[in-house]
This record gives structure tokens, C-alpha cells and sequence, in this order.
């Protein structure tokens, strides 16, 4: 694995559903019925992968952005 390649995961809206996917990946990994589903499949990759969990809203703005990495500088997060 190139140590560049983003450990993002994605969740995005779909017609029918939500799909999850890494970051430079056309596949998704997963589809599911629900956001919320969709959601803690993609934060159990993100804390697998030391990465960052991208949530957007069904119009496709970034909702959400969670770190789960080493990061040195972490931001002040209030959402959580």
C-alpha cells in the first residue's frame, strides 16, 4: 500500500440508500437502507484504518467530518 493513499471513508447519498466508500475508490464497499447504518459502517473502517469518516447530506454538501487518526494537532471539535 503507497503510503499517500487516503485512509478517508466516505458516506454518500444514493438514489436508494447509502453507499460507504474509500476515498479514491469508485466501488463502494457497502449499500445500505439507512444513514445511520451507513454511518457505523464506515466509523468501525475510519477507526480500523486510522482515517477519517466524510459524511454527506443527501444534497451532497459535507454534513460531517470525524477523525479517528494520530493527528498532532486535532482540531476543537464540538460536534461530538
Amino acid at each position: 500500500m503507497s503510503k499517500n493513499r487516503s485512509k478517508n471513508v466516505w458516506v454518500v447519498p444514493l438514489e436508494s440508500g447509502w453507499g460507504v466508500r474509500r476515498e479514491g475508490s469508485e466501488r463502494l464497499s457497502r449499500i445500505t437502507d439507512t444513514k445511520k447504518e451507513a454511518e457505523n459502517i464506515g466509523r468501525n473502517i475510519a477507526k480500523r484504518e486510522h482515517g477519517e469518516l466524510i459524511t454527506q447530506a443527501r444534497d451532497g454538501k459535507i454534513q460531517s467530518k470525524d477523525s479517528y487518526g494520530n493527528d498532532p494537532n486535532p482540531p476543537k471539535d464540538t460536534e461530538h
